[in-house]
């Protein structure tokens, strides 16, 4: 017997939302939408959060309420949980089951007695495809009663799964054009400081940006930054100071 159809206006909607630029630029809107929608998707969740794993501790990106925020730590303390498990279904499915059963108690014996304390027996967590080396980034859905998700839950957690990946995946591509832009324009600002200042061409001050950067193991952009910060902190204190050495 074939599960029931996803709610397909459900998905549409929060792909509508999803390309919100706001969404796209800030990480934090786009986790609160992401597991926003998941709960509105999923059959039979009732709370949710996205989380991040790298380096054994895990980072809350976003959760429905403190419950959930608690449950992330609780996986950071005692690393378990559905954060920690390497291993995943072809669709990404973690963990779809009882947290009061054997296995979850087997699999988690910390996690899942504290998850059930909070008042959810069931879980279906779900992996986002993300970068390679990057963190794992895991959508975990709670439900209230046991046996709370069946297939349909599973198919549209795995579903909307890919829709949240490519979400974060955009948004992070974004923000780093976004921030190449503001460093184009703050390095093309310092250059203008030190051409003025010492009377030399664009592509001298461009080296002297350079020099200071390799002499100093800073990074251009955050020299520039530097140099383009103290250049006006002078012009506020000091209107006739002039260009602050380079550091």
């Amino acid at each position: 017997m074939h599960p029931p159809p996803l709610d397909v206006t459900a998905l549409r909607r929060s792909m509508r939302r999803s390309i919100d630029g706001r969404a796209l630029r800030d990480p934090g809107a786009a986790a609160s939408l992401i597991v926003s929608s998941a709960l509105e998707i999923v059959p039979a969740a009732v709370a949710g959060g996205l989380a991040r794993t790298e380096g054994g501790t895990v980072r809350t990106d976003h959760t429905s309420d403190e419950a959930v925020a608690q449950l992330d730590t609780v996986q950071s303390t005692w690393g378990q949980g559905p954060c920690f498990d390497e291993e995943s279904s072809e669709d990404g499915v973690v963990f779809l089951g009882d947290l009061d059963g054997a296995g979850a108690a087997a699999r988690w014996p910390d996690f899942a007695p504290q998850a059930v304390a909070c008042g959810y027996r069931s879980l279906l967590s779900t992996r986002l495809v993300t970068r390679t080396g990057g963190p794992r980034v895991t959508l975990n859905l709670y439900g209230r009663k046991a046996a709370a998700f069946g297939e349909r839950a599973g198919l549209a957690a795995a579903t909307f799964a890919v829709q949240a990946a490519a979400l974060c995946q955009g948004g992070e591509e974004v923000r780093t054009m976004h921030a190449a832009v503001v460093n184009r324009d703050v390095i093309g600002q310092a250059k203008g400081i030190l051409m003025e200042r010492f009377g030399v061409s664009d592509d001298a001050a461009f080296q002297m940006l350079v020099t200071s950067s390799q002499d100093t193991n800073i990074k251009l952009a955050d020299v520039a930054h530097w140099l383009v910060g103290e250049a006006l902190q002078r012009s506020e204190d000091h209107p006739r100071a002039g260009v602050p050495p380079m550091p």
